[in-house]
């Protein structure tokens, strides 16, 4: 893998890169089948137990489809920290990833995996975590789960050139 040019801009603490993935309600994932890439932008959950992406989505579609051809995924969270007027600058901290995308079947992963991405994007996820989880909404819905490999990011805290 090249290195990356801007040494002073990567970030090399696992803590740090996975930390954008826990603080982030988004992530794009970027696939590929037939030589053609896609990417979609997804709600997520971040279990840092495991080094997991969790994410749900439709049963059917171009996103599994190509997923169940190539399940390979590069992705990246970004947190804006905004443009600086009259710097020409932007100031961000993104992680990117590589992994592999697979399936959940079991209920009880279901469960935990949406209790996880709730909990991520929910001010207070108890409430929706008791209205939205039943057995009849476990067995529905579509997850999606991310097996990360590969870790790196990039961040700007200040404006670099003035």
């Amino acid at each position: 893998m090249k290195e990356i040019r801007r040494k002073e801009k990567e970030i090399t603490n696992k803590d740090e890169l996975t930390n954008i993935l826990q603080q982030t309600k988004y992530i794009t994932i970027a696939m590929c089948q037939n030589n053609i890439p896609y990417i979609v932008t997804l709600t997520h959950g971040y279990d840092s137990n495991n080094n997991i992406i969790y994410f749900h989505c439709a049963s059917e579609g171009k996103k599994i489809d190509i997923l169940q051809d190539n399940n390979i995924v590069w992705g990246q969270a970004l947190i804006d920290k905004g443009y600086v007027p009259g710097k020409c600058d932007h100031l961000y901290a993104t992680t990117q990833f590589k992994g592999t995308v697979d399936f959940l079947q079991n209920l009880k992963e279901k469960e935990k995996a949406l209790k996880i991405m709730i909990q991520q994007q929910e001010k207070v996820p108890t409430q929706v975590i008791e209205k939205q989880i039943s057995e009849k909404s476990l067995q529905r819905v579509t997850i999606g789960r991310i097996h990360i490999t590969q870790l790196s990011g990039k961040k700007s805290d200040w404006v670099i050139i003035s």
